[in-house]
Order: C-alpha cells, then structure tokens, then sequence
C-alpha cells in the first residue's frame, strides 16, 4: 500500500505542475522514481514501461549541461537494466549499457553519484558477459565495481552493492573458467555484502539468494554437507522476503530447487527430488516466455523429471524432459553459454530412451548431442568433467550394441580425462571410476584380455567405497562389480569371488526393491551367479534357482529396454541347462527327447538363443502330445514367445515362430472349452496377453523402424487374438479396437482403402458390443469419427496406438499443455461473462481449474489412450473457453481496461459505454459462452507493445471466436442496416469478414429484424441486406478466406470506409490480406498504405491494384495517396463476341508463329517485384508519339489531353496537374514524344496461369491483348527508372490490330 500510496502522491504533484511550470522535470524523475520502487515490490513490467517514458520526458527538459540530467541518465539505465531482468530482451540491456555510459561521462570523478553510474554499468556489462560470452565485458565489469569500491569505503551506504557486484563477476568468472579461487572469493564478497543488508534492506533477499546459489556451486565441487545446509538456511530465508507477486521470487524457489536436487544426489532421497521437482515447476511458472532465466529453469526441471524417470520410469517424464530441453535449446542459440546445457540434458533424455526402449537412433543422437555439448565446454569449463564423462558413458553403450573398437578406445580416454578433472575428494569421481570401470569390463567381454577384467574390479572397488549406504549410485556400483566378480570365476573359478558377487548382487537387489525400474538387473546377475554354481557344483536347487530368477527378471524388464535381449539370452542359457540336465537322466523314449536338446545347442548369443527356444518349445509340444500334462503346453507358449521376440524383425524364420505360437496357443484354447482343469483359463489368458502384447510391440517398433513386416505380423497376433477372445468375451471390444488401430496405421502407410474400411467396421462392431458411457465405447466412437474423418480428409494426422493407464499428474499436466495451446490462439484478457470481471490468463486458467468441470475430465481421462485423451480433453478446454467478440461503433464513456481492472462490470454504474458493455456481457452469457472479448477494455492501449500484438491477431481472434456480436447502436429496432454507420468505419470491415458466426443486435438488444437465428450469415434476408450495404458479394461475406486473391476488390471494399487515425484504414486491412507488418503509429496515412500496397506486390506480384485514379502517393508514384482512389471499378472487361472469335481464328493461323513466340516470351517473364522503394514490372510497352491539350476550361482544376501511342488507337486522359510538370517535360509536350510510355503491366495470371502453348492458349492470348486495358501512363528519369503520371480517370487504351499486337515490345520498366 506504501508504494501504491507514494505513485499516487506523485501523480498528483506531476498533474499539479502544468507543461512549461518549473519543476516539472523534478515532478516527471519524482513518479518515475516511485513507479519504479513498486516495480521492485510487485514486478508489474507496465510500471517500469511508465517509468521509462517519464523519464525520457524529463531528459528532455534537461538539455545538455543541465545539472540533474545525469539523473536521469541513470533512472533510464536503471529502468531498462530491470526491464531486461524481467523480459530477456537484449535490446533493453544494450540500452541500460549505453545511458549509463552517458551519464557516466557527465560524472566527473569527484561526483557524488559516479560510484552509482559505475556499478550500473557494471551489471549490465556483467549480464551482458552471460548472454554473450564477451570476456572484455566481464573483465570491463570488473574494473568498474572497484572502481566503484574505492569510492565506496566502509559506512558508505552504496558498498554492499559494489561487494555483490564483484561477487557476481567472480561466480561468472567461475562458471567460465572453473577456477575454484573464482568461487571462493565470490562466497567471500557475497558474504562482506550479507553482511552490510541486515534484515529490513530492501536487498537482502538477492544477497540471501546469491550466496546460496554460490555455496550450491561449492557443494557440487567439494560435497561439503555444511555448505548444503547453509545453503537452504539462506534460500528459505529469502524466500520468505519474496513473497508472492515479488518479481525475485523466482530466483528463491530456483534456488531451493537446486538445493533439495543436490541433497538428492548426495543422498538418494526421492522425497528431495520430488520437492526439486515442485519447486522447479514454481520458479517456471514466474519466468514466462521472455524472461532472460527460462531457458536454465527449463533446462534444470527437465533434469530433475530425468533423475524422476531413472528411479520410477515413467516415460511421461522423459516425454517432459524432452520436451523441456528442446523448449530450452531453442532460447540458447548458437553461441549462447547456457547452449552446452541444454544440449547435455538432451543428450541424457535420448540415452535414457535408449536404455528404455532400445532404438539405436536415440544412441546415436545421444552421442552426438554429447559431441556438440563437449565443444562448448572447453578445458577449464566447470561441467567438463560431466560431458566428457556422460559422452564415454554413450560410446560405451555404442560398442555393447555395434562392437567398433574405436568407440571404446575413445570412451576410456574420455573417462580417463574425466578422472583427471576429478581428484580425490571430488563428488563426481565415483562416477568417472564406475564409467572407466565399464570400459574395461567390455573390452574383457570383447578381447578377453585378464588385465582388463583385474583393472575393472580394481576400479569398480575404489568406486563402491566412494558410494556408502545412501548414495544413489550405489546400487549401481554393487552391481557391476558383482558383474565383473562373477566373469572372474568363470575365468579362474575361485570361489570366493563368486561368494562374493552373490553377496554385492543380494545388497544390490536390497536397494532395488518392487517397482524399481532396474530391479530385473540384479535378478539377472543372481541367476547367472546361480548358473554358475550350479556348473561348478551340480547342485540343482542352483539350477532350478537360476531359471527362476531368469524369468523374473525377464517379466521386469520392460520389451523394448536395451538389456531385453542379454535377459532372455541368459535365461536360455539357464533354460537348456535344464533340458540337458533332464535329457541326460532320460530313460525310456528319451531318444528324440536327447536329439532336440541336442539340436539346441548351448546358446552363446541371441541369435542362438532363439534358436533353443525355439528347438525347446517344440521338445515341451511333444511332451503334451504325449502326456497331456498343460504344464508342458504353458511352457512352450512362453519359450515360444521368447524365440518370437527375438527374432522380429530380423529373421525370416519369425513366421515360423508366429505359426507355431498360434499353434500352442489355439491347443490351449481348446483345453480351456473343454473344461480339463479349473485354472487353465487364467494360464489361457495370460498366453493371449503375452500375444496381444507383442502384437503391440510389433506396432510400435513399426513406428520407430518404419519396417511394414513389423505391422504385418501385429495385424495377424491381433487377428488370431481375436480368434481366441471371440464375440462375448469380455476383452472383445478391445482387440477389435487393438486390430482396427493397426489397421488404420497400415493404412497411413500404404494408403489401401480396404484397410480403413475394415477398420471403420471393426469399430461399428466394437460399438455394438459396449455400453455407453464405458470408456471403452467413448474410445472406440473417438477412433471410428477419426476413421470417417481420415476418408473425407486424408490428411489427418497419424492416430496413436493401445490405451494406457495414465496416472492423475500425467493426465493433469496434458490438461494443463492442451489449456496453454488453446489459450495462445485467444485473446490475452477476457472477459468473465458470469462474474463480469476482466480475466488475464491466469485467472482464465483459474476459473477452470478450480471449476467442477476440471475435477470432472481429469477423472474420466484417466483411462483414455494418449491419442483419445487429448482429444477429449482438446474437445472440453475448447468448448469451456469458447469467446465471443463484439464489434461496436465508438461512442462516448467507452471503459478502458484501467476503469474496469479489479471491478466486476455489473457493478459500474449503467452509464455510456458500461452500460453497451454490461449488455454484451450479459447476451453472451445468455447464449451459453462464459468469456467475452472488447476492444475498449481488453487491451492495454498505453503498451505500444501489447497494442500491435492485439492488432496483428485481431483477424485471427475474430475468426476463432464462436460468435460475434455486432452491435449497433443508430439502427432502431425496425430500422435497416443502410442508416449505420458501423458500415462505413475501417476497423469494421474485418470484423465483418473474419467470424464464421454473426449477430447483429439494434439500438435495443434486440436481433435484427427480430429473427430468432444462431446466425445472420445463414439467413439470406439479413445476408441480402448485407451485401446491398457494403458492397460485397455474399458469397466472401459466407466465406471469406484472408490473403492476397483478388486484391483489387478487397481494397474497393474498404475505399469508402474511415478510421479515426488516418493510419488505421492501412493496419486494419493487414489482416484481410493475411500480412504481419509493424504497426507505426504517427507515420502518415500514405505511408501506412504504401508499406500495405509493397507487401502484397512484394508476396503476390498482383498488379490488379495499379488500377486506380487519383492522386499518387509520396511512398511510391505506382500507389495512390489515399484508399479512396479504389473507389472507380475497374475497367469492364466484356465477353468476346461471335465477330470477334471469328476473326481472331481467321488472323490465328496467319500468324501462329509470331503468337507462339509471343506466347514463350510471355512465359519466361519474372513476376512483378517490388523492393527498396522500386517497383519492377513487365509490361508490353507502347511509346507515345504525340501529345495535344484540348481546350482548357479555367473553371476547370483539371487537364485534357489526346495522346497517341504505337499501336493504340488516339485516346483522351484527364490529369490533375498539366502533363509537363507532371512528366517534368523541360521543353514542354514537344518533348513528351521520347520522354513517356504507355504501358500495360502483365502478370502470368492475366491467362489464367496456363503455361501451355496449344492452340487455346494461343487464342485465349489473343483475345486477352485485342480487348481494351487499363493503362499506366509513365515519364522517363535518369538512370533507366520511371515513374508513373497519375490520372483522374482510367486510362483505356484499345490497340489497333493483330499486327501491332504482335510488334509490341514486351520489358521490364524500374518504377520508382
């Protein structure tokens, strides 16, 4: 309230002190001042756009040598420093920069305020170093804040700023660099300006914030806990001075986020990563688009969703990640210093996957994000060691797949140089130990050199021991050297290295209990272990152990993860170890039995285990052929899977496994009719699971490898699924929704009808079967409307495949991306039609939120497929924030958006303009829309910037908006459209034009003409009566589509209407014409129009709008002064009669050669072009040969003239100003014969566009250049340029025959 208290004070001595009273610069600096202090308090950027603008009002009134104009000097450099801070854009910093060093040169160094100038300076030359990188901006910064020291010594109260200022310079120099010196200086300096802000200095909380963040930075180079733990003191601590609203609030909660991320890493506590997680999302939320520190919150919570994917994954996580990394990468372009960042964070998002899903693309991208963050981060770089270590990690897990030595020989020295970077102490060494560790390991596994596998235990050793209990690496660390243990005792068999191994896998398996994504990885290294034992002890209790095991790390880890393939490898192994045990002890029959173990020899990689799968399926068939016993049949559907999955998509013998999988499963299914024990329809039912899954991961893999083979074999497990579960089962439904969405897939790709059609029939018979309201039946019904859409529209987008569970957060933060897509194509303030309060976004978003509605589709998209989710929850978010806009004739008393701010307009007091708006308020709310938009109040019209955003998107929100409702105020209720004058006001015409959906209300609310319509544009009475008003063709007012067509017209449309600016009548066509240029308010109307006319010659090459009369135009002699020069149509054009298509084919043939080159040449000509001011046109051109007066009328302000041109008929023009002042003829019309031109401007549209040169087009050509033309009448200038002679009427110019025709010269003329 102080603040608010202090601006209004202010205000009022500024309204007391008139233009030219003395004092009014001090008045002007006085308001600035405080608007600028509650800028600090409340972040409203409105107040420091203010500020700046009273400031420069004052800098005025301060000429050169004035004594306070170093002030305002400064509150310049300060209001544009802040702005910078709160917008990103650099143009304001370079402002910040350059005012400072102005009003620094007027500071001698005895000033009083120089120490201020220079620390100013310093900061903007410091941020500057961050978005730019410049050390002589930083080294520049440096040398001012101790400039600015020296000037400030102890008790001066100015020297907190300059301590924290050097801090700052040190933490950045640090983050350049890495020298740790750097950072313990800045934690030395931040704590010396701590210490001079005691609580109540309006500073405090940054100095609270900065020493945080720079002990943070210590932590992570030292892992020193009590650094940690002050840091979060002091991040809560100005957290609590950065309430709500403060605009350096962000910087605390950042702050904090980074804090709990660290303990998290130190520690492994989940709960500190989900409060990383909260408090990221916060800071993001007050960084919006345009603030300079976005990009690094984006990129840190997306490293904080990736740390939450490795311990829980969930790929909505990772999908976040990206999808924040990208968002981040996009606002550090090349050569920013936060570029390395993001292009690490990506490279982690895309190994991740790979690890999750197995796609090598994701690898290689991984590797090569990696590469690029790398470069970026030279020696001496702080996060070297990270890159470099994390690239080894890729290259390492490039061999395991590609086995190129060379990824492993530069993967170890990356690790080594890693290792170099982080000496004993360092946080991140057990890391680079457990990577270099790897290494070695796979070079082992490859070279099967001892050496290796004794440097990989040796390192993996010393890397445990940096990993006590708690550390979220230690699992990992147990792991791998239990891996390493384990190769070692089947090289050299000692015991106690495999005693070992089990006991690290054990306490490795403790730490990754249910639920643990990696929890498979030490289930597998048990059961090898068992194997193990089991071959160097037969005992079979190990046997039995290890195919337990094997299989319950197969069911853990997930069909697409890269370690998939090594699982089903090892349990193979374990698998036909078991068979051959049996094999051996086999008596009676054993014979075959022994053959088919022998066949499937001892797996020794996957392919091979594919094979024994394979060969032991078949053995466990012939023993239920033989014994009945479904245990053997249950155990050859899922050996058989597994040879399945392994060989798709590589292998031909696939099919084999598919048909013997179908065979097995179909055996089952017969048992099951036949009743032959109580549980074989759960042992059934979990066989077709297995089934329907993989035809799932058949379908996905399609979409990553693009391989058809894949989706062929989906589209037949989904068929014999079907088959299994038919008509009355109650998964029915759903396998034919799974077969009609592969079906639907392969028809994207190979666009065969049949397969939509039977897709569209599936989902009829799907239909039938459920019940509305299942989310099953809304599924199926969402997919069949997409199917009749995709055969009207081919092309809609490619539909997702099977439905998946989705968690309440997951579905919340779809919601929450889909209300932010709707949003962005509104309006930016609304209109709350049910409460009358105007609405930013957040309290749109709000009103939503909190709103039944919300709580109703985030409880019933829970279990929606991805595809069908959003789409319901897009058909919702739209349908709740449907607007309406209102077109009005201005009158008196209109609100504007500071009168109706924080007041519900049915509160106002009924007067003028509140009134018409508290009615278009309550019509909207009665026809069923929550959200209004007008333009008197939902724009900040005092923003330059905020106006030409709403005036480049007002087409687009009148065109999205469900209705429009035009009102107008002089047409009584049984009055008619022709006595308004809505239809003659500029702005009016697009709002005509745009919206699909219209209602014109009269004087008192009530319809036009009384017609109880949804929609005036549907009713051919009111429609009539529109095209008779303004001139326009129903047909565009139906269905106007905005762009460059036909642009003669559109500027007809508009040449009798008027704007109250003279400039509007240009900018309110910009949207008509689909065009994005700036809004200049203050430049002249002709220039305005001129920009306008430029671009659509520019985009179009049109030349329909050189049809005009009037006076020409300042911008461009080829354009008119003004748009009312549209207003004379065009000349007519008539249809070619039977005399004149019969001489034309009699004169055709005589001269069908010289057409035929007319008719090339024609098409060889460039398009019209217009740049820098110059209008190049091609035009057949025909000199004038002679020019006369007639006679002169004195009454008359007009001029007359016959002119005759080669090959044209003598016609008259009528011009403003006589021809020789116009032409600048010197010698007066006895030189006009060499100086003008007669041209006819061409365009390739001008035949229709045909290209082709038969006989039609020949004769179209000919009947187009017989009829009359509008003609350009041009002088010649210096140089080869021309400019055009206006006229007062259209220039009709007839040419004499077919023979002068075809002697014309067709060229290029340069128009200026």
């Amino acid at each position: 309230m102080e603040s608010i208290d202090d601006v209004s004070c202010k205000r009022k001595e500024l309204e007391g002190c008139r233009p030219g009273n003395d004092g009014r610069d001090v008045a002007l600096g006085n308001l600035a001042g405080a608007l600028y202090d509650r800028f600090q308090t409340e972040g409203n950027v409105d107040d420091v756009d203010e500020a700046i603008a009273l400031h420069r009002a004052a800098l005025e009134l301060r000429p050169s040598r004035h004594p306070e104009r170093c002030l305002s000097l400064y509150g310049l450099a300060l209001c544009f420093l802040s702005k910078y801070d709160n917008r990103g854009v650099v143009a304001d910093l370079e402002e910040a920069v350059t005012f400072g060093r102005v009003g620094l040169g007027l500071c001698p160094p005895d000033h009083r305020d120089r120490g201020l100038f220079l620390n100013n300076i310093a900061f903007g030359l410091c941020k500057r170093f961050t978005e730019q990188t410049a050390m002589c901006d930083l080294d520049e910064a440096f040398e001012l804040h101790r400039a600015a020291l020296e000037l400030h010594p102890s008790g001066h109260p100015d020297r907190s700023s300059s301590l924290h200022g050097l801090a700052l310079c040190f933490s950045s120099r640090y983050d350049n660099q890495g020298v740790v010196a750097d950072l313990e200086e800045a934690i030395t300096l931040g704590r010396a300006a701590l210490d001079l802000r005691p609580p109540g200095h309006p500073s405090r909380g940054v100095s609270l914030s900065s020493l945080a963040l720079f002990l943070g930075k210590r932590f992570g180079e030292q892992a020193a806990m009590c650094d940690l733990n002050e840091a979060f003191e002091l991040q809560r601590a100005a957290l609590e001075l950065h309430p709500s609203g403060h605009p350096q609030r962000s910087l605390s909660l950042y702050g904090l986020a980074l804090c709990f991320s660290g303990r998290y890493e130190n520690r492994g506590v989940v709960a500190d990563l989900e409060e990383a997680i909260t408090l990221g999302r916060a800071a993001l939320d007050l960084r919006p688009p345009g603030h300079p520190s976005r990009g690094v919150s984006l990129s840190n919570l997306a490293l904080y969703l990736w740390e939450r994917f490795r311990e829980q994954a969930a790929m909505c996580d990772l999908n976040e990640a990206f999808e924040l990394q990208r968002a981040a990468l996009e606002l550090h372009p090349s050569g920013h210093p936060q570029r390395s960042f993001s292009l690490h964070g990506l490279a982690l998002c895309f190994s991740s996957r790979y690890d999750n899903q197995g796609v090598v693309a994701d690898l290689e991208e991984a590797v090569t994000r990696g590469r690029a963050a790398l470069e970026l981060r030279p020696p001496g770089h702080p996060d070297r060691g990270v890159s470099l270590n994390d690239l080894a990690v890729d290259l390492g897990k490039r061999f395991r797949e590609q086995a190129v030595m060379s990824d492993l020989d530069e993967a170890i020295e990356l690790h080594r140089a890693a290792l170099e970077l982080r000496p004993s102490g360092h946080p991140q060494r057990s890391s680079s130990l457990l990577g270099l560790a790897f290494c070695f390991s796979s070079r082992y596994v490859n070279q099967g050199v001892v050496a290796d596998l004794e440097e990989a235990i040796t390192l993996g050793r010393a890397a445990l021991e940096l990993c006590p209990p708690g550390h979220p690496s230690r699992g990992t660390s147990l792991g791998n050297l239990a891996c390493d243990l384990s190769q070692r005792f089947r090289k050299q068999a000692t015991m106690s290295d495999l005693d070992e191994a089990f006991e690290l896998y054990r306490a490795a398996l403790e730490l990754r209990r249910s639920r643990h994504p990696r929890r498979f990885s030490p289930l597998l290294g048990l059961s090898i272990c068992f194997l193990s034992r089991y071959d160097s002890q037969g005992v079979v209790a190990d046997l039995e152990e290890a195919v337990m095991l094997g299989h319950a790390a197969v069911e853990l880890c997930p069909p697409r993860n890269s370690r998939r393939a090594q699982c089903l490898y090892h349990l193979s192994c374990a698998v036909w170890t078991t068979f051959q045990r049996q094999a051996l002890m086999s008596r009676s029959g054993g014979a075959r039995f022994v053959h088919r173990v022998t066949l499937a020899l001892r797996p020794i990689n996957t392919v091979h285990a594919a094979f024994s799968f394979h060969a032991l399926s078949l053995h466990l068939w012939d023993k239920f052929q033989k014994q009945s016993a479904i245990a053997y049949l249950d155990e050859a559907i899922c050996l058989a899977t597994y040879a399945l999955e392994l060989r798709l998509p590589k292998r031909h013998s696939a099919s084999a496994s598919v048909e013997k999988l179908a065979r097995f499963i179909s055996e089952r299914a017969q048992r099951v009719v036949s009743g032959a024990n109580p549980n074989d329809s759960v042992m059934l039912g979990r066989a077709v699971v297995s089934l329907c899954d993989l035809g799932h991961y058949l379908k996905d893999r399609f979409r990553n490898h693009h391989a058809i083979v894949d989706l062929n074999k989906a589209i037949s497990l989904h068929r014999y699924v079907l088959q299994l579960r038919p008509a009355g089962h109650a998964s029915h439904p759903s396998n034919l929704h799974y077969l009609a969405l592969c079906l639907i897939e392969r028809f994207h790709d190979t666009t065969a009808v049949g397969d939509l059609d039977e897709a569209i029939s599936l989902e009829q018979t799907a239909l039938e079967l459920s019940t509305p309201g299942d989310p099953s039946y809304d599924v199926s019904k969402d997919c069949l409307a997409t199917c009749f859409q995709m055969k009207i529209s081919p092309q809609v987008s490619r539909v997702s495949s099977i439905r998946s569970v989705a968690t309440e957060y997951e579905v919340s933060q779809v919601i929450r991306r889909v209300i932010f897509e709707t949003l962005e194509t509104m309006p930016v303030r609304l209109l709350h039609t049910q409460t009358g309060t105007l609405c930013d976004r957040d309290a749109q978003i709000s009103h939503f939120v909190n709103g039944l509605q919300y709580k109703q589709l985030l409880s019933s998209a829970l279990s929606y497929d991805p595809v069908e989710r959003v789409c319901r929850i897009h058909t919702v978010v739209s349908t709740y924030f449907r607007f309406v806009m209102f077109s009005h004739r201005w009158g008196e008393g209109e609100p504007s958006l500071r009168d109706i701010q924080g007041r519900a307009i049915y509160d106002m007091p009924p007067n003028g303009g509140v009134k018409k708006l508290q009615k278009f308020c309550l019509t909207a709310f009665k026809r069923g829309y929550l959200w209004a938009w007008s333009d008197t109040c939902c724009i900040d019209k005092t923003s330059s910037a905020e106006l030409q955003e709403a005036i480049g998107s007002m087409f687009g929100w009148y065109r999205r908006s469900h209705l429009t409702i035009v009102y107008l105020a002089d047409v009584p209720e049984s009055g008619s459209f022709d006595s308004s004058q809505w239809f003659g006001r500029g702005w009016t015409l697009q709002e005509l034009l745009a919206p699909a959906t219209v209602l014109f209300y009269t004087r008192n609310w009530s319809l036009y003409k009384n017609t109880e319509c949804s929609n005036h544009k549907t009713d051919d009475v009111v429609l009539d009566a529109l095209a008779r008003a303004t001139g326009i063709a129903s047909q565009f007012l139906t269905d106007f589509t905005p762009g460059m067509d036909d642009a003669r017209s559109r500027l007809q449309w508009a040449s009798s209407r008027r704007t109250t600016r003279p400039e509007d009548i240009a900018y309110s066509l910009f949207g008509i014409f689909n065009l994005h240029l700036p809004i200049l308010y203050g430049e002249s109307a002709e220039f305005a129009l001129g920009r306008l006319l430029a671009e659509v010659v520019s985009q179009s090459g049109d030349i329909s709008i050189l049809d005009w009369v009037g006076e020409a135009s300042t911008f461009h002699s080829c354009f008119p002064a003004r748009i009312t020069s549209y207003r004379t149509l065009p000349l007519p054009i008539p249809p070619p009669d039977a005399a004149e298509q019969s001489s034309i084919a009699s004169q055709q043939s005589v001269s069908s050669n010289a057409l035929r080159k007319l008719c090339r040449s024609l098409n060889k000509l460039p398009l019209p072009r217009f740049l820098n001011r110059r209008l190049t046109l091609p035009c057949f051109s025909h000199c004038v040969t002679a020019v006369s007066q007639k006679s002169i009328d004195p009454l008359s302000p007009t001029y007359t003239y016959e002119i005759q041109a080669s090959g044209l008929r003598s016609f008259e023009i009528t011009l403003p100003e006589g021809l020789e002042h116009a032409a600048s003829l010197p010698c007066g019309l006895e030189n006009a014969a060499g100086a003008l031109q007669l041209v006819r401007p061409w365009h390739s549209k001008s035949l229709g566009g045909s290209a082709k040169l038969d006989a039609a087009a020949t004769e179209q050509l000919l009947v187009t250049l017989r009829r009359p033309f509008s003609a350009l009448l041009l002088a010649e200038l210096p140089h080869n340029e021309y400019k055009r002679i206006a006229s007062s009427t259209l220039i009709a110019a007839q040419p004499i025959d077919l023979a002068s025709i075809i002697q014309c010269k067709v060229r290029m003329f340069n128009i200026v």
